[in-house]
């Protein structure tokens, strides 16, 4: 059941994010979020409506290219339908918050040191002989051990309280950063590194940034594919945000899901022309995604069921083009869509990857307007992407390449 929440700080962050952003479309939206809240001291209106309002003030943000202004409202529709701790916005939107959390962030951070310490205290005095290499071996143990702790989804599973589910959320969201430290480790380390900084080109730095954090994700999606027991929404969850992995011809995820009462989209997709791109997802163990019959390879129940789904979600488009581009500004007219389903790893009957791959390809080349594909192919095409865009980083790096031009 899902928890919709509302009240003064979200009104008092909406109405903060308005000045923002100066588009009309964009402002009509915040608008309509504002009426549906009600005044100052008031009711605060929340539930379906309000998720929704919010999210079409990020979608036209994003048709606007205003994308941080969108994520904005995204978080904002995630917080309103109970996806997101008021922790979480604060730290993001509101500064007085974020520094009562980064001050609880350093209080947590001295406790650990301090913990640290002690733990050296007592292999120095179990060991008096102790060296560097004796403490290093003590925390990596500590750390690998780590890897042996979980939370059970039984009976005998831990119960996180509200409190401790708001901190592991709030530490998914927020990276911890070193800053200002007292002084440096000695005066020529200090020049060496202001050198650096003096040289750094800001855009070369956010597009490495961008970089690295398109490699976590797609490791994440990996490891979440790899995993015989990841459900739907745990795939889905990987691929929240992530509309690069699907390729260069997608501008960004529109943030509303549902565009007629019997249809929620798993990752709607905006191309770089407004119209829509619709992707379909299904889990990565399926062991019959391909069979053999009389000899002949042919997809199995699974792919076709997806297909089914994915072609009753372009009729419903298709049918309800000029109200959905009147309200929301998406063009769904002879919108396009991909299923991912499915990975060679699980897939049982003696059938090898290429095999699956060709009977995959022979289905497409007779569908107009829907592809199947599985994870593997999403994945091998993201970390080719990743690959050409990492050289071509290297050699903007690389001076010799550079003085040799």
């Amino acid at each position: 059941m899902t928890t919709f929440r509302s009240g003064f700080t979200l009104w008092q962050l909406v109405q903060t994010a308005r000045e923002l952003n100066e588009d009309a479309r964009v402002r009509e939206r915040v608008d309509a979020v504002l009426h549906i809240m009600g005044g100052l001291g008031g009711a605060y209106g929340k539930g379906r409506p309000l998720v929704n309002a919010l999210e079409d003030v990020a979608q036209e943000a994003i048709r606007q290219g205003d994308f941080a202004f969108a994520q904005r409202f995204q978080r904002f529709a995630a917080y309103a339908g109970g996806e997101l701790f008021l922790d979480i916005l604060e730290n993001y939107y509101d500064d007085e918050a974020r520094q009562r959390s980064e001050k609880h962030m350093r209080r947590m951070a001295a406790l650990g040191a301090d913990r640290a310490v002690a733990t050296l205290d007592v292999l120095c005095r179990d060991k008096p002989g102790a060296s560097a290499a004796d403490a290093r071996d003590l925390f990596r143990g500590i750390a690998q051990s780590v890897d042996y702790l979980g939370l059970g989804d039984g009976e005998g599973g831990i119960r996180l309280s509200t409190k401790e589910a708001r901190q592991l959320q709030g530490y998914g969201h927020m990276e911890m950063v070193l800053r200002n430290l007292p002084r440096p480790a000695s005066a020529e380390a200090a020049r060496m590194m202001g050198d650096v900084l003096a040289d750094v080109d800001a855009g070369m730095l956010a597009q490495l940034l961008e970089l690295r954090a398109r490699q976590a994700g797609l490791a994440a999606l990996r490891t979440a594919v790899e995993d015989p027991d990841s459900s739907e929404s745990a795939l889905h969850g990987c691929l929240k945000n992530q509309e690069w992995i699907f390729g260069g011809a997608y501008v960004a995820e529109l943030a509303r899901r549902q565009y007629t009462p019997d249809a929620i989209l798993d990752v709607p997709l905006l191309r770089g022309d407004g119209s829509l791109h619709v992707v379909e997802l299904k889990r990565a163990n399926i062991k019959d995604l391909v069979i053999r019959r009389s000899g002949h390879l042919m997809l199995g129940a699974p792919a076709h069921r997806a297909v089914s789904q994915a072609q009753n979600y372009l009729r419903a488009m298709d049918e309800n083009r000029p109200s959905i581009l009147a309200e929301h500004g998406v063009d769904t007219r002879r919108a396009s869509a991909t299923v991912v389903i499915g990975h060679p790893r699980y897939v049982t009957g003696d059938v090898t990857s290429q095999e699956i791959a060709e009977t995959l390809r022979t289905y497409n080349t007779h569908q107009a307007r829907i592809e199947v594909i599985t994870y593997e192919t999403l994945l091998d095409s993201a970390s080719r992407m990743l690959a050409l865009s990492s050289a071509r980083q290297d050699a903007d790096l690389d001076p010799d390449e550079e003085s040799a031009a």
